[in-house]
């Protein structure tokens, strides 16, 4: 929720089929702005003409003094120009685990995956309290909008974290939020050693891990060498040793272990962590966030201790070009809910905005009908993998709830629960398949109270 919001306050990147329309809109926000740093999102090369990575030849003819810096997407790769680079003194030399500088002549070409991209984000101007408020109730509107109640915030620091208390206390936030704590060390030696935070609207117990990349940006961790790129793996963020003794610490501490996990390579290294570090743990619950690409004798350590937590957009999202970076036979275990769900016995399903759009309808219909919004394709993506109705409404409400340890007082209209429920004006269970993404939100009730209606 907070990076939906930070998302709205810089450059809309989301959409855009070419880097000349990033360009413009960057120019455009400028001329608006004047900002003394440029930080936009939303790019994805996968949808433009030429589908190379951009580099920041055009970026430092049009602003050659200021820093800019656009993030892809997923949140796994940046585009900078020559300015951002040396504010965050990135150099030819410069080399970190989990992550690339790409150089084009021995010099960058102002491209950075993953890890890199912490040196960049180091040099942002600070963001005032009154701006991350704002940024929290402006991402508040919009999800209360299209009806949702409660938000997963995978990785937030604990100053937002208390932020969001603090508003919450107020009133001056209605939506809940189940907030897994960022990784890192300042974090962890808070929320681990003083255990859960838990009020009628905010949940802290569980940390947000990253093991690799993503799939778009080729930073997803592969067995075997990606499909469309010879000699070339992805990557570990988190390798499995570091990732084993933050599992031990986290465990001892009783909170929950929530990694995203995007190639084959990166899902065992999680999957085999988990099943050591919790087969004395009676209920922990531990998530895999996204489950993308799982090897086929892999998906048996999935169990009630080891959830799936995915997003049926990206199957919808990433379909054009999937099968192009793993292969016609590593593309079986892609994007796999259902066999997910029947390893597992329940999934949690969410949108990943501000990735993916936010509304919870085109979660619902990618689960259901795996097409994108125009229909596409005909007889749906690898359909054999999609989920009913009734399984779709369960991994968005009840298993959801339960897989936040919150099952008991959320996720079904009961009595003795909270009232947050959503007053739809179709009945996505009954109607015409091709009706549920134009579904709209009537009202959005939370504790009992009208927090949205349409006018």
């Amino acid at each position: 929720m907070y990076n939906l919001g930070l998302s709205l306050q810089q450059v809309q990147l989301y959409g855009t089929k070419s880097y000349k329309e990033v360009l413009n809109r960057v120019i455009t926000f400028q001329k608006e702005k004047n900002s003394e740093y440029i930080i936009g999102r939303g790019w994805d090369q996968n949808d433009w003409e030429d589908k190379k990575y951009p580099t920041k030849k055009e970026l430092d003819s049009l602003f050659p003094s200021i820093p800019v810096a656009l993030t892809r997407i997923d949140g796994h790769a940046m585009i900078v120009n020559s300015a951002a680079l040396e504010l965050a003194g990135i150099t030819p030399e410069t080399k970190m685990d989990g992550g690339e500088v790409l150089l084009e002549n021995g010099l960058p070409t102002g491209l950075l995956i993953d890890t890199p991209m912490t040196l960049v984000r180091k040099t942002f101007p600070k963001q005032t309290t009154d701006y991350k408020i704002n940024a929290l109730k402006e991402a508040e509107k919009k999800c209360l909008k299209l009806g949702l109640t409660t938000i997963n915030d995978a990785g937030l620091d604990r100053e937002i974290i208390e932020l969001i208390d603090i508003l919450q206390q107020s009133n001056d936030l209605s939506i809940k939020v189940y907030a897994m704590v960022s990784n890192s060390e300042e974090n962890l030696d808070y929320y681990l050693n003083n255990g859960f935070v838990k009020t009628d609207k905010l949940n802290v117990r569980s940390v947000k891990i990253y093991a690799d990349g993503a799939l778009g940006s080729r930073g997803a961790a592969m067995k075997q060498e990606y499909s469309d790129q010879h000699q070339h793996f992805g990557a570990m963020i988190t390798n499995e040793a570091e990732m084993k003794k933050l599992a031990i610490r986290i465990s001892k501490a009783g909170y929950q272990m929530n990694t995203h996990a995007m190639g084959d390579s990166a899902n065992v290294s999680v999957l085999r962590v988990y099943a050591e570090v919790l087969k004395n743990e009676k209920d922990p619950r531990w998530k895999v966030e996204h489950s993308q690409i799982v090897s086929e004798h892999d998906f048996d350590y999935f169990s009630n201790k080891i959830l799936p937590s995915i997003q049926p957009t990206h199957a919808t999202s990433d379909m054009y070009w999937a099968e192009d970076r793993v292969g016609s036979e590593r593309i079986k275990g892609a994007y796999a809910y259902k066999t997910l769900l029947n390893k597992s016995g329940m999934i949690a399903l969410g949108t990943d905005f501000p990735i993916e759009k936010v509304n919870p309808m085109h979660t619902f219909y990618s689960a259901v009908a795996r097409k994108d919004l125009q229909n596409y394709p005909e007889g749906g993506f690898r359909i054999e993998e999609a989920l009913t109705r009734e399984e779709t409404l369960k991994g968005m409400t009840i298993w959801a709830a339960y897989s936040n340890f919150e099952e008991n007082e959320k996720g079904s209209i009961e009595a003795g629960k909270f009232a947050d429920f959503t007053i739809l004006d179709t009945d996505i269970m009954t109607c015409k398949e091709d009706k549920i993404p134009n579904t709209k939100v009537i009202a959005t009730f939370i504790n009992g109270e009208i927090v949205y209606k349409k006018r």
